[in-house]
């Protein structure tokens, strides 16, 4: 039996997480055996997240001009050209000398790294704007909370169930081996995807004028408050989110002894939580409300981030992150199927993009703010207790971000 245009993308979607999740763990563990300096560290996530910031008005524009398929199959090329790049220098720098507390053991080999993780996050992007703008045309709109948490069940089985494992796996083996084992599942979803038929550029409402489409990109988020509260409650928590687990790295392997395989292992059972919210999301929305269940997802966060520094061990580590993935993942089913559905498909692209800039331009501000946290705490107390000194104030902030947020998803909801 041949598969639908949905299962098709959603096979896509889970190839290109999986190499996300091989990624996240290679990107960081590849920054840490260069250098031991905390912000250092977190400089590679943040070239990744950086084009969030800078390219998401520019994506939405271009994904409510063109073929979304079509850009699609060209950003996933450019994210596999990336990882060939970076998988080429770092064998040839291999062996790697150790790490120096301070500055970087090879300069030109982590320059180079910082340029392909710019690279694969420009392309990010595009891709992932121009994606989620496809999906209402392959699914009705009234399955899109079905249809986004099976999707987000499958791209978290890759992005951080079986991905972080197999890259400790393959980084164990081989430092250059999660870089080639990416470019490789690119290519099988640009097969994938080139094999979708349909229809996936929008209609032209008039003569192209970048200001103006723009313009009413502006004007229907400002006309959507619960739409702005849910971009900016995102926002802050994707920034407090990325604190978290930049300062995970480190943590994992000063202060619980552990190795890649075990990061990559606790890693993997958050995303069984995760999977489990991708699944049980639906339910759990029609029996509280959309409103009720954005506003103890969100009143989740704080706790998380407490538990994640007081975990004693791997185990208990890795049922927090599973708790703390599955109510974020109902969360995501909440505010993204609300966007989609009420977002007409000519706008999709704008209005997406200037949602997401706020949602995820923030990221890049968290994980710098985490290595500063880190480096500053590092002067004044113990290296150990320093290393935790973000997961605290991730913690104090989503506390915060609770309380005003639950006030504004009230409004919001109760006006819509």
């Amino acid at each position: 039996m041949q598969a639908s245009p949905f299962g098709k993308f959603v096979a896509a979607s889970g190839l290109t997480n999986l190499a996300d999740g091989v990624a996240t763990v290679a990107w960081a563990w590849l920054a840490s055996l260069l250098t031991r300096d905390p912000l250092l560290v977190a400089v590679v996530p943040v070239a990744l997240r950086l084009p969030w910031f800078v390219f998401a008005i520019p994506a939405g524009l271009v994904a409510d001009r063109v073929d979304r398929r079509r850009l699609i199959l060209g950003m996933d090329a450019l994210r596999a050209l990336a990882f060939l790049i970076a998988a080429a220098a770092l064998w040839a720098a291999l062996p790697l000398a150790e790490a120096p507390a301070k500055g970087v053991s090879d300069p030109g080999l982590f320059v180079l790294i910082l340029g392909a993780a710019l690279l694969v996050g420009i392309a990010e992007v595009f891709r992932d704007n121009a994606a989620q703008t496809m999906l209402p045309a392959l699914v009705p709109h009234d399955r899109l909370e079905r249809a986004n948490g099976r999707l987000w069940s499958v791209e978290l089985a890759g992005n951080a169930l079986i991905g972080p494992a197999l890259g400790a796996m393959l980084i164990a083996l081989a430092l250059p081996l999660p870089f080639l084992a990416n470019a490789a599942a690119y290519a099988l979803a640009i097969v994938l995807v080139a094999r979708l038929a349909g229809r996936f550029r929008p209609e032209p409402t008039g003569p192209r004028d970048w200001r103006r489409e723009l313009r009413e990109g502006f004007a229907f988020l400002a006309g959507a408050p619960l739409l702005r509260s849910l971009a900016w409650i995102t926002g802050f928590w994707n920034l407090l989110f990325q604190m978290v687990m930049i300062a995970l790295v480190l943590h994992v392997q000063e202060n619980l002894g552990l190795g890649a395989p075990a990061y990559g292992l606790i890693l993997a059972a958050g995303a069984v939580g995760g999977i489990a919210g991708g699944f049980w999301g639906e339910a759990i929305i029609a029996r509280l409300g959309a409103r009720r269940t954005a506003q103890w997802m969100l009143a989740c966060t704080a706790p998380s981030f407490l538990a994640i520094a007081l975990a004693p061990g791997a185990l208990t580590l890795a049922v927090v992150l599973a708790v703390f993935e599955f109510t974020g993942l109902v969360w995501n089913t909440v505010s993204v199927s609300y966007r989609q559905r009420m977002i007409p498909d000519r706008l999709l692209g704008r209005v997406n993009s200037l949602y997401r800039l706020l949602a995820w331009g923030m990221m890049p501000v968290g994980l710098i703010a985490s290595g500063l946290i880190a480096r500053a705490a590092g002067a004044v107390m113990p290296r150990e207790v320093a290393l935790v000194m973000p997961f605290l104030a991730a913690a104090l902030g989503a506390a915060a971000l609770g309380v005003i947020g639950w006030r504004a998803l009230g409004r919001g909801f109760g006006q819509g």
